[in-house]
């Protein structure tokens, strides 16, 4: 499915989250690797589990033609700094959740843009009859389970020991949701 383009303000930066196209594969697979080997808080490292351009051509087209996906990216200057994805099913029991994933170039952490992503995600989540958002996300990664819980998602469940990082040592993995309850809905879009 696709969105309205966004403009956002932050630190004197102007940046777009808009939907992924086709003519942004290429940019997307470097930017992936990139974020991957900045931070441990993805599941890959660096160049694991590649997707090409073509890989990524295929993922837009399914998430465009799917009113149950979402794939935004967002934009600096015309050069991807960010992006995100909420990727449903067609599965009558599960048809009414989305799994969301966002990942930000470090340069650019601080600016808002996954805050943002996370917000606009929620917002099409919420108008498209979408009941639940649920995440994965590493236990080390305080900043970020704050945002969530922030937005409404709360912890679900812990994947003991669930992923190794390069010192050596097991984490945990903290499986988070947030169920749309209409009444209790008051996210703010601006």
């Amino acid at each position: 499915m696709k969105i309205k383009d966004k403009e956002f303000f932050r630190f004197d930066v102007k940046y777009i989250i808009r939907s992924a196209e086709e003519k942004d594969a290429k940019s997307l697979s470097e930017v992936r690797v990139k974020i991957d080997g900045e931070t441990e808080n993805m599941d890959r490292e660096k160049g694991e589990a590649y997707l090409d351009e073509a890989g990524f051509i295929q993922v837009i087209k399914e998430d465009t033609a799917s009113k149950r996906n979402l794939f935004l990216i967002a934009e600096i200057n015309g050069e991807i700094v960010g992006f995100s994805r909420c990727e449903g099913n067609k599965l009558k029991r599960t048809s009414h959740k989305v799994e969301f994933g966002v990942c930000v170039l470090k340069d650019y952490w601080g600016f808002g843009i996954g805050q943002n992503l996370l917000k606009e995600s929620i917002y099409w989540a919420d108008s498209n009859g979408i009941k639940k958002i649920y995440l994965s996300v590493l236990e080390t990664n305080q900043k970020a389970i704050k945002l969530y819980e922030k937005y409404g998602f709360t912890v679900e469940g812990i994947l003991k020991n669930d992923k190794i990082l390069s010192d050596g040592n097991y984490y945990h993995t903290v499986l988070m949701g947030r169920f749309n309850m209409p009444e209790t809905n008051t996210l703010e879009t601006n």
